[in-house]
């Protein structure tokens, strides 16, 4: 299995959160938003830019920007399907 940052993780695709990086603000917020070791999270969709981009996790629709995802490290589970 595939360690990658969330930014990167492939649309359609399925993964489990390893850890998050960084400190401070915004490492707080990921862990308040439920963005926290061993969660599932699947790759909803990208903004046309790629920024931010949308995932699905614990039920709960969730918009992160470009920048919040490359602190998430996840285990890609499987490959999906593009849309």
């Amino acid at each position: 299995m595939k360690i990658i940052t969330l930014d990167k993780l492939p649309l359609g695709n399925h993964a489990t959160v390893v850890r998050i990086n960084g400190n401070g603000a915004i490492k707080r917020r990921l862990l308040e938003m439920g963005i926290v070791p061993n969660t599932d999270i699947n790759m909803l969709r990208f903004a046309p830019l790629g920024d931010p981009l949308e995932i699905k996790t614990k039920g709960c629709l969730l918009s992160l920007r470009k920048e919040e995802a490359e602190m998430v490290e996840v285990q890609l589970e499987n490959e999906g399907i593009e849309f």
